[in-house]
């Protein structure tokens, strides 16, 4: 039985120079779970979006969404309220109430529901979900991880019979990412659910779903079973390097069996490989004398009788080096970079930028050409119309950027995509001619091809002489772009090494190419890494 039914759908915005979405059609399976996936700017959120009419953007729309047999238009209030849960990106921006358990009950209670219904209903998705320990909670003390559950606990209280999900782990360290895309994997198979999730991070999604759609400027091209799709995909595809790291090593070495999709499929076929070679030959890491940041015992605390989120944090970082920090939600690491930029002040210990103690940069000197913070919520940034005069306001050279702007510049900053959007913050920080460049979650809703860009851009301020600090829960990233990488637990760092030894010896804060390889090789913390010495040793 068919759930959903899209039927020639095309959408244009509002003085567009093309369509959004292009007679786009497809139709899911009652109770599968789809995942749809495509570059930055492809039509996703569009899509996602015209599917649930309270969201639907403005603009000219053609062709038929058919819900559960009934065309969308017929679909009275309740119906469209109720049977169609949508969970956005941003964990913060669809929560509207302060306690988690005025939150749980809020759509129910609007749509009329008696108390008894509301009462019964609540306690058993609290339970089911896990998060009776904070029912009493605030919701504004809720990490990022717990924020999405409570969002997806919040949807289902209406029993959806359709769950659609806008990247709902952009904004989540691995550990909460793997849980929230467990439990909607869960809801399929126990609740029947369907599901239609948007996603760049792919590497737990598409094992996991029953059917991969990909899109590219407005249009669908490859829907099928999740292998046969990845195989059929050009090389150049902007989704493939977001694609699980094991089909796309074994692609690489052309087996002519099913790809493998997960980890275990994959450390099962890289025993058919020799490992007398075992290891990457990599050159040694030296790094500057010179500090560009350094926290020295370091704690802080938001209220005086809340627990310490920095506790006595030490962390060194070089000049000229692109420094990441990982770690997970709470953790201190967003905490770390704002008492850096000076926008919180720590109650003990002693923050230095190039060797000069921070409360010793006056009348904003610190700011001057010096240390600028790009926040997680890049949005905070923009206060013009268009990008053209975000551009202008911050004194950026458009023929100086690193990347290309240019085809934005008549946009308004909130109509970009996630990942131009964080382009656009990045060049406004650029604006300021930083040594020193703070950049909180840069990647977040970039897809896999803009991600790769980003690392390249990165890589070119630091051979300009400006030192990068990024604080990121993209393993994937850090370990392509990193020179060094810390870890932050507790308000403590933990451990900072070179990415190959930092991911070779972690065991869940790593890569996949390394989860599949380990063992078998030692320091392969890439796809490339095994490609080559899969290729080295020859088969078994």
């Amino acid at each position: 039985m068919e759930a959903l039914k899209v039927v020639d759908l095309s959408f244009e915005y509002p003085e567009a120079e093309s369509e959004a979405l292009k007679n786009v059609s497809f139709s899911l399976e009652a109770g599968s779970f789809n995942v749809l996936c495509g570059a930055t700017g492809s039509g996703k959120s569009t899509l996602l979006r015209l599917l649930k009419r309270e969201l639907a953007p403005v603009g000219k729309r053609s062709g038929s969404i058919i819900i559960g047999g009934k065309e969308q238009s017929e679909l009275d209030e309740r119906e469209s309220v109720a049977k169609i849960g949508f969970v956005m990106q941003s964990p913060e921006a669809q929560i509207v109430c302060d306690k988690v358990w005025h939150e749980l009950v809020f759509t129910l209670e609007s749509l009329g529901a008696d108390k008894l219904q509301i009462s019964v209903r609540a306690a058993e998705t609290a339970s089911y979900f896990g998060i009776s320990d904070i029912y009493d909670s605030d919701t504004a003390l809720l990490s990022g991880g717990q924020k999405q559950l409570l969002n997806l606990a919040s949807v289902m209280m209406t029993d959806p019979e359709l769950l659609i999900l806008d990247e709902p782990t952009a904004q989540l360290d691995p550990i909460a990412a793997h849980e929230l895309i467990m439990t909607v994997r869960r809801l399929c198979d126990e609740q029947g659910v369907t599901v239609l999730m948007s996603e760049h991070r792919l590497e737990e999604t598409v094992p996991l779903c029953d059917r991969l759609i990909v899109m590219d400027n407005g249009i669908i091209t490859h829907d099928g079973e999740p292998g046969d799709v990845i195989r059929l995909l050009d090389d150049n595809s902007p989704v493939m390097p977001a694609m699980p790291a094991p089909a796309r090593v074994f692609r690489k070495l052309d087996i002519s069996t099913p790809l493998p999709l997960t980890v275990a499929q994959g450390r099962r076929l890289i025993t058919g490989y020799k490992n007398d070679i075992r290891k990457i030959e990599r050159p040694v890491y030296t790094h500057s004398d010179r500090t560009a940041l350094e926290f020295k015992n370091v704690y802080f605390r938001y209220e005086r009788n809340t627990p310490d989120i920095l506790r006595g944090l030490d962390l060194k970082v070089y000049e000229g080096e692109i420094f990441c920090i990982l770690g997970a939600n709470g953790s201190g690491k967003s905490t770390a970079v704002n008492a850096a930029a000076g926008l919180i002040r720590p109650y003990s210990g002693q923050i230095s930028v190039f060797g000069k103690k921070l409360k010793e940069y006056n009348n904003r000197s610190l700011y001057k050409e010096c240390l600028t913070l790009l926040p997680q919520e890049v949005q905070t940034s923009f206060i013009k119309s268009t990008v053209k005069d975000e551009l202008e306001v911050s004194g950026v050279d458009i023929d100086k950027l690193p990347f290309d702007l240019s085809q934005h510049l008549s946009k308004h900053p909130y109509d970009l995509s996630g990942g131009e959007q964080q382009l656009l913050g990045l060049a406004k920080a650029l604006g300021t001619k930083p040594k020193l460049l703070l950049l909180d979650e840069v990647t977040k809703g970039m897809d896999a091809a803009l991600k790769l860009k980003t690392a390249h851009i990165l890589k070119s301020l630091k051979a300009n002489g400006i030192t990068c600090v990024l604080v990121t829960h993209d393993i994937e990233f850090s370990a392509i772009c990193g020179d060094r990488c810390a870890m932050l637990f507790n308000g403590e760092a933990v451990c900072c090494m070179t990415p190959d030894r930092f991911f070779g010896q972690s065991s869940y804060y790593t890569t996949a190419a390394c989860k599949l390889s380990r063992g078998h090789y030692d320091n392969a913390v890439t796809v490339e890494d095994v490609v080559a010495l899969a290729r080295r040793n020859g088969r078994a």
